[in-house]
């Protein structure tokens, strides 16, 4: 089995063979991969090595010190968090080999074509229909909030199948080129001023039945794959003390003391122990995933991350006064990231609303993690056995 001096010999090795300064990015980038160093926790050929997921911060570290490039995770989150895990479950072996090395080096930028107008929060009732043609389905509809669709190649994408079952039914997970014919992505304007989300429509759109993941009609537990890694990959982010939207406000804090009220104080204080412990336990959440899949869980970390992340913006702007209205940049933008800390305190207050909304809204994560973390009972669901062709919309 493989050790933590396993891994430093296999890094030291790779750091031998491609010296980072020598070595352009994408190919110190394929060499890692290909090493098993990207994910140490896949298996061999497919970036990792089989090895327990917590020895991944010991090869992260090696790499660090030798100053070696990363993949811009932040970038490329997505495909990161949610295509790659999906892929490993439920792909053919050609998928897997097709899509997570270029995935993994950020050569293939992904987004998640799931929610519609109609179908947000209860995303199960989504309309966007793909009808069987031979060895490919056309797929016609529309999606919603897609972040970084202007910049992905691929999507992962579902659709209805099947209008005669009840709406959990039906549904069925693809991988969608957005460079295909019929697909169009129109920005989406934010509080912000920028548009990191979008609109796609999906006129006629032809994808191969060689890019369906897991079983026609069964895509609705695909999906649940997506969604839970999706939430920790928002919520559950390895972060150190004082990381994340705390830090900007607790700098600001020790910096300018002639901003300091005894109420705001005690706010701070608040939110500060509150954020360690959100902390700790997405930390220990990271761990319990070693053992398998993530659980609803995740739900608890992702609802805790959008509260605090609201009521810390609040406060740093109410700590910087008028200082804190001011925001620098308010043209339309096509940012390929988001970043909560780099940016003035009136985007972090503004960007922060949306963190109750994706990836799930904090309602619906409720539910979750009263239903299957706490075991309370199940609200009413008088749609749940009824075809969605019959659904009142």
């Amino acid at each position: 089995m493989t050790d933590a001096a396993e891994l430093k010999r296999r890094t030291a090795d790779l750091l031998a063979a491609y010296p980072p300064p020598d070595t352009d990015r994408p190919a110190f980038l394929r060499a890692r991969f290909d090493a098993g160093l990207a994910w140490v926790h896949y298996p061999e050929g497919l970036g990792g090595l089989g090895a327990p997921r917590t020895l991944q911060a010991v090869v992260d570290a090696e790499l660090e010190a030798a100053g070696a490039p990363d993949n811009d995770p932040r970038r490329i989150g997505i495909g990161l968090g949610m295509a790659a895990p999906t892929i490993l479950r439920y792909g053919t072996e050609e998928q897997k080999q097709r899509f997570l090395r270029p995935l993994w080096t950020g050569e293939e930028v992904w987004c998640q074509l799931f929610s519609e107008p109609g179908a947000g929060s209860d995303l199960a009732a989504l309309g966007t229909r793909a009808v069987r043609e031979g060895d490919s389905w056309v797929v016609d509809g529309q999606k919603v909030w897609t972040s970084s669709a202007h910049l992905a190649r691929w999507a992962i994408l579902i659709a209805r199948t099947d209008p005669d079952v009840p709406k959990h039914q039906g549904i069925t997970y693809f991988i969608c080129d957005m460079t295909d014919p019929g697909v169009e992505v129109r920005p989406l304007r934010q509080i912000t001023g920028e548009a990191e989300f979008n609109e796609v429509f999906l006129t006629d759109v032809r994808i191969p039945d060689a890019r369906r993941l897991g079983e026609v009609g069964d895509g609705w537990r695909v999906a649940q794959t997506t969604l839970m890694n999706e939430r920790v990959s928002i919520g559950g982010m390895r972060l150190p003390r004082e990381g994340g939207m705390i830090g900007p406000v607790a700098r600001t804090w020790r910096e300018r003391p002639e901003l300091r009220t005894h109420d705001l104080h005690q706010r701070l204080l608040k939110l500060w122990v509150e954020s360690e412990v959100s902390r700790l336990t997405a930390e220990r959440l990271r761990q319990q995933l070693v053992a398998g899949q993530p659980g609803p869980e995740g739900s608890g970390t992702k609802l805790a991350f959008a509260r605090l992340n609201q009521e810390i913006s609040g406060l740093e702007v109410e700590l910087l006064g008028k200082e804190g209205l001011l925001y620098d940049d308010w043209t339309m933008r096509r940012p390929e990231l988001v970043d909560f800390t780099g940016r003035d305190a009136g985007y972090r207050y503004l960007r922060a609303k949306g963190n109750s909304i994706e990836g799930g809204t904090s309602e619906v994560l409720l539910n979750i993690v009263a239903e299957r973390v706490l075991g309370l009972p199940a609200e009413p669901r008088t749609d749940k056995d009824v075809a969605w062709k019959d659904l009142a919309r």
